[in-house]
């Protein structure tokens, strides 16, 4: 941790400057809240929300007359049913800085859904909180998300009060954090530590109120002490304003790169302040003796967030998101995830989190098919969850082809007989399209391929495929004819028509992305994905150019009129080859001496060479003539 600037703690002061809405539920024993200044604007009159009978919520240092809310511990709202939603607005509604909401809360039923926001109008909602039980028998977690939930994986108890404090910034952005604290009133955010839950994105720059939710029937959740400020608990407001951060990353290769931060400030020269950073050196303008500069953070890894917390005159902590310096793959480019089985295939370097939920991980061993050498391992995913895609040299002509091993192993999540999703597509070489798409469907006990550029499939193979057996998949795109193609189980080495073409309403101008994505729940089955290339000629032709790894690799002659073939690489390091023929069946397993090796004993035909020199493997065709 580096710390910068010398130190001068000011004093903490409450006052009412910053408050925007203030409630503690103390109404007559079953009061509505439409009676007491909420409005209804869903569901009105339906299982009414009311405050129940002495269930008033208490937390040491908040509640009570000696808490900081000063207000006697009486009544508290109850969420208990599915019906009417209602909201609070504030006097002026908020369209700049920060929204802190404080309140006690207390679970003991939780139903996956969110039931307090901020929100604009009737249909506007962001800041969302969200409960549902915990994966650990007898717990619940808590979530925050402007449209989706980001569940904090840390146990809670039902049945217990905390104290939880969600921060939004009034934004289009909308970073959004969320605190859920068993004990004590954190003096400063930075105090308070780590949030539970943060997320951001689908924001809005104008907040009128706060909203409560009742969403479902088996929800049972008491709220007390309802508190808006502008800042932490109403605390002084700081002279010094931190603008929007920007990040850059200093290199993009596939090794783990570092970036820079660049936070712009305002305000500063109105004290003294200490500036420490959880990842990272501190440099720049210093805000103790500049009115207005940069603070910026550097030699930081990439992928890893950072809070940058300011003490002093006030106390202000931001946190800030790692960017991906993640390279754009040259094709061709060949992908068998010789990862470690477990990690998330968007923690890799040639792949990016696209979206939010369960990552797609890397699992052990292969997918098999003949003329095709699976090497490393192989990625599972099923259900909903996050995207991940790579980004690819961007094509604008020809034609662009990626090829996979799918094996859809479980089939038993997805209960509606023509139940569809895709799962694979390309897409544009900022990932911002995405409408070159692979479906499957259920079909009784089988399923089937689809091809499609909309939200459904507009072609689907006849064909009907086993659950548990292993396809081989080639998705093309031919910019000079505006055909997308999908050709299934092509035979390697030879010539295939596609099994299911379409036209695209409006051709692609260019193609450098491919995505593997998971969709519902109940739509998309497990599926074992391995092998993926991305060349400009589909893999069944088997391209001797194709697959190439390894730098300087230079293979000679081909075809083979005599006994050896030559091998060199750049490196010129340990190189071994292993020699397949077009069944798959290994005929050749040599280490490479002078840069040769013997192959006289193979009869005329094609077949498969996979080259290693150290951790990089190299998949080129080999005819003997």
């Amino acid at each position: 941790m580096k710390k910068l600037y010398s130190i001068f703690i000011g004093l903490i002061s409450f006052a009412s400057f910053g408050q925007l809405l203030s409630d503690d539920f103390n109404y007559a024993d079953g009061a509505l809240l439409t009676a007491n200044g909420w409005t209804a604007h869903s569901g009105a009159g339906t299982q009414a929300i009311d405050v129940g009978t002495s269930n008033g919520l208490t937390y040491s240092g908040y509640s009570g007359l000696t808490g900081f809310t000063a207000a006697a511990v009486g009544n508290a709202v109850r969420l208990d049913n599915t019906g009417e939603d209602v909201n609070k607005a504030f006097a002026t509604p908020s369209t700049s800085g920060d929204l802190y909401v404080s309140f006690l809360i207390n679970v003991t039923t939780a139903v996956d859904g969110y039931f307090l926001s901020l929100g604009t109008g009737t249909t506007t909602f962001f800041a969302r909180l969200y409960a549902k039980p915990s994966t650990t028998a007898g717990k619940i977690n808590f979530g925050i998300g402007n449209s989706a939930a980001v569940y904090s994986t840390t146990d809670f108890d039902p049945n217990t009060t905390y104290l939880a404090v969600i921060k939004y910034n009034v934004s289009t952005t909308g970073s959004t954090s969320l605190w859920i604290i068993p004990s004590g009133i954190p003096a400063t955010e930075a105090a308070a530590g780590t949030p539970t839950a943060t997320a951001s994105g689908s924001g809005t720059a104008t907040v009128a109120g706060v909203y409560l939710r009742q969403y479902n029937a088996g929800q049972n959740i008491t709220i007390d002490g309802l508190r808006v400020y502008t800042t932490w608990f109403n605390t002084t407001s700081c002279a010094l304003n931190l603008g929007t951060e920007t990040t850059a990353c200093n290199t993009v290769t596939s090794a783990i790169d570092t970036y820079s931060i660049t936070v712009p400030f305002t305000g500063g020269n109105t004290g003294s302040y200490t500036l420490s950073t959880t990842s990272g050196t501190i440099s720049g303008d210093n805000p103790s003796t500049t009115a207005s500069g940069n603070i910026v953070i550097s030699g930081i890894n990439e992928g890893t967030n950072v809070t940058l917390t300011i003490n002093g005159a006030c106390t202000i902590s931001k946190n800030i998101s790692a960017p991906e310096c993640k390279p754009i793959n040259t094709i061709p480019f060949n992908e068998p995830f010789p990862y470690t089985v477990g990690n998330s295939l968007n923690g890799e370097q040639k792949w990016s989190i696209v979206n939010t939920g369960d990552n797609i991980l890397v699992t052990a061993g292969n997918l098999n098919y003949t003329g095709i050498n699976s090497t490393g391992n192989s990625v599972s995913f099923s259900g909903t969850g996050a995207e991940s895609r790579t980004l690819f040299t961007s094509t604008t002509s020809g034609s662009i082809y990626a090829s996979m091993l799918f094996n859809s192993s479980d089939y038993s999540n997805v209960t509606t007989d023509l139940t569809s999703a895709y799962f694979a597509l390309f897409t544009d070489n900022t990932g911002a399209t995405t409408n070159a798409r692979i479906w499957i469907r259920k079909n009784g006990t089988q399923y089937q391929f689809g091809l499609g550029t909309g939200a459904t499939a507009t072609d689907w193979d006849a064909n009907l495929y086993n659950v548990g057996t292993t396809q081989y998949l080639v998705l093309g795109y031919d910019f000079t004819a505006n055909s997308l193609r999908l050709f299934v189980n092509p035979t390697i080495g030879g010539t295939a028509s596609p099994t299911v073409a379409v036209t695209p309403t409006s051709a692609f101008a260019n193609l450098g992305g491919f995505m593997l994505r998971q969709d519902t729940a109940t739509n998309t089955p497990t599926i074992i994905i391995d092998e993926i290339t991305i060349d400009t000629t589909p893999n069944f032709t088997l391209s001797s150019a194709s697959f190439s790894q390894i730098n300087g690799l230079k293979m000679y002659p081909n075809p083979v009129k005599e006994g050896n073939l030559h091998i060199e690489t750049a490196l010129n390091g340990d190189i071994n080859v292993a020699i397949f023929d077009l069944v798959g069946k290994e005929v050749v397993n040599t280490k490479v001496v002078n840069n040769t090796i013997n192959v006289a004993n193979l009869t005329s035909g094609i077949y498969v060479v996979k080259i290693t020199e150290e951790d990089k493997t190299s998949t080129q065709k080999l005819v003997i003539d």
